[in-house]
């Protein structure tokens, strides 16, 4: 009967592991979780860099930063593949982030980049719907396609580097909008 105890703390000691490998997998934003490392399509994806998008003086969202693991430096505005989740602590409604997204397009491009990219530009603000706090959008340009997804239902789908290289520029480019959440992304923070 001596032995039930021993079992015990064997298996406890050879699971302990495998807990602590499964937790460094993940990392933790105001409580949103993100994943190190994740397939899309067939594509793997590692993490560059996480952080807290603070509008104010409220936590807004959480957002992670990933491109294929070949990129070993950061590279958000090149044509490598490359994903941004967004997983919000507030309500928004799907017209506030069209109109945030074609205002900072318009601001990063000018007004005849904007022009060019309307068309397409417009058919991926339609694409949005409204959230609650705890769900998640990603914006994903793997095999030269951008694709839009809220909660890992795509919403959107298309082929336009411009308009990939134009929205990622909102949270990744030159003027974000917030340098600092920028540069967490690209763990630079």
């Amino acid at each position: 009967m001596h032995l039930f105890p021993l079992i015990s703390l064997l298996a406890l000691l050879l699971l302990a592991p495998t807990a602590s490998a499964q937790a460094s997998e993940r990392v933790e934003v105001n409580g949103a979780r993100f994943t190190t490392q994740l397939e899309v399509d067939g594509q793997p994806f590692h993490l560059v860099g996480h952080g807290l998008f603070r509008y104010m003086i409220w936590d807004a969202y959480a957002g992670a930063y990933y491109q294929a693991p070949e990129s070993r430096t950061p590279a958000p505005l090149d044509e490598i593949p490359r994903r941004l989740e967004l997983e919000y602590f507030h309500a928004i409604e799907a017209d506030d982030f069209a109109g945030v997204t074609r205002d900072r397009v318009r601001e990063n491009l000018g007004e005849a980049g904007y022009r060019e990219l309307l068309a397409g530009l417009n058919a991926f603000t339609r694409a949005y719907r409204s959230v609650e706090p705890g769900d998640r959008y990603a914006l994903t340009w793997s095999d030269e396609e951008l694709s839009l997804a809220l909660n890992d239902e795509e919403l959107y789908r298309g082929g336009d580097t411009a308009l990939a290289e134009a929205l990622f520029a909102i949270w990744l480019g030159a003027s974000p909008l917030k340098e600092n959440f920028r540069d967490s992304l690209l763990g630079r923070g």
